[in-house]
């Protein structure tokens, strides 16, 4: 149906409906409102629009629950329709702004709604500067953080597009799609973002780094960066942020298990072990600790020390087999490490009867089960045992120059 629109203070109007001062009695609004109502459920906008006109100018807070998202409803009908001209559409797109403005004023508690979606036609119906389509999106995340992540990535994009070195947008972007990949980790729109700020995942550490500087206190920020940093394995740039981490925030797990990590990657034993003590002062029923820490003394080559921590880790761990495997792993490095004679194949024998050990633990335990099999030419044979007097069910200490550490027994087969 064609419909002729005129305008008085902003506001639509049908050609059947003759405007009339308003009678603004309370049950003359009532009145109106539900004929808006009634054309309104039957989808006839172009005679609802007037009614709900006159009940808002008339009392602009009484349906506010109501009236706004229905007054909505039909200009986009309106300006969606094959029989409205494009004078008529261009109406339309000025009294949705009013509309909008008188919506954030009465109903401010949806006006984070009201804000992204008056955004949204200023963006996609009106030619007006990004600069005040960008400002209207950022006051809708202003006003609830929580809202669609579609108008998000709507202001996101408009950063991106316009971002040069006269203005932060880009930095802005990063901020954007670094709370979104937070807020809905499953999403791979959010990470793809991310890394088409940038050329390369180096950039992007560069970035958020430089985002960090911008505000230096910020801890968020410092996470953020410390997280791209660490996914790009540029440890000692995470090193930087997670030290400032611990600083402010001595007692949180996670940065010290990173910087741990961190530590460890880069070669500095002494700073990993330091981080790991502090871990298991702080988060003392966790088995990982102790078994990173037994692995970092491995590295450091203090084997006595690492078989302690690796045995502490699967008694905190309630029979935990794997530090049992490192243990066994411990005794074949240390038998790999010396010359080839009978001692070394005792050691090479209480690795096996290790590796079973974490198996009997743990039958999953595949790697101990493969050990196992890689070793079988290395432990000693019956003849080693016969030629030397040894008899079955003799238990034979481990001695030696090279393996003075071990303190432990094999017996005899």
């Amino acid at each position: 149906m064609l419909f002729v629109i005129f305008f008085s203070a902003s506001k639509i109007y049908s050609n059947n409906f003759i405007y009339k001062p308003v009678d603004c009695d309370s049950l003359e609004v009532l009145k109106l409102y539900s004929l808006f109502s009634e054309y309104h459920k039957n989808k006839d906008f172009a005679s609802a629009l007037p009614y709900g006109w006159q009940v808002l100018e008339c009392d602009a807070d009484r349906f506010r629950k109501w009236i706004y998202y229905k007054m909505e409803d039909g200009l986009w009908y309106l300006h969606d329709s094959t029989d409205v001209s494009p004078e008529m559409n261009e109406s339309i797109e000025d009294t949705i702004i009013y509309l909008y403005d008188l919506a954030i004023e009465h109903f401010p508690e949806q006006r984070a709604y009201f804000e992204s979606h008056k955004a949204f036609i200023l963006e996609g119906w009106l030619e007006v500067p990004y600069e005040e389509v960008i400002a209207e999106y950022e006051k809708a995340i202003k006003d609830d953080i929580e809202i669609s992540s579609y108008y998000y990535n709507r202001l996101g994009l408009l950063y991106k597009v316009n971002a040069s070195d006269e203005n932060d947008y880009k930095t802005k972007a990063l901020d954007l799609y670094t709370y979104l990949q937070n807020r809905e980790p499953d999403n791979p729109q959010w990470p793809q973002e991310l890394v088409s700020l940038v050329d390369n995942i180096d950039q992007l550490v560069e970035l958020r780094k430089k985002n960090w500087y911008n505000d230096k206190e910020n801890l968020g920020k410092a996470w953020d960066f410390v997280k791209i940093a660490m996914k790009a394995e540029n440890y000692p740039e995470a090193i930087e942020g997670l030290e400032f981490l611990v600083e402010i925030s001595p007692e949180t797990v996670n940065y010290w298990n990173q910087l741990a990590t961190a530590y460890q990657k880069t070669d500095q034993l002494t700073k990993a072990e330091g981080a790991l003590l502090k871990l298991i002062e702080i988060d003392p029923d966790a088995k990982e600790h102790y078994l990173n820490l037994g692995i970092v003394y491995g590295d450091m080559g203090k084997l006595s020390k690492a078989r302690r921590y690796y045995i502490k880790a699967s008694e905190v761990g309630g029979g935990w087999a794997l530090p049992i495997y490192y243990e066994g792993f411990l005794y074949e490095k240390s038998a790999r490490a010396c010359k080839f004679d009978f001692e070394t194949k005792m050691v090479y024998q209480l690795a096996v009867d290790t590796y079973r050990k974490a198996v009997s633990m743990d039958t999953s335990l595949t790697q101990a089960k493969d050990r196992v099999g890689a070793l079988s030419t290395s432990v000693p044979t019956q003849e080693d045992y016969f030629f030397r007097g040894y008899k079955s069910g003799q238990v034979l200490p481990i001695e030696g120059d090279c393996f003075t550490w071990i303190g432990k027994s094999v017996r005899v087969p």
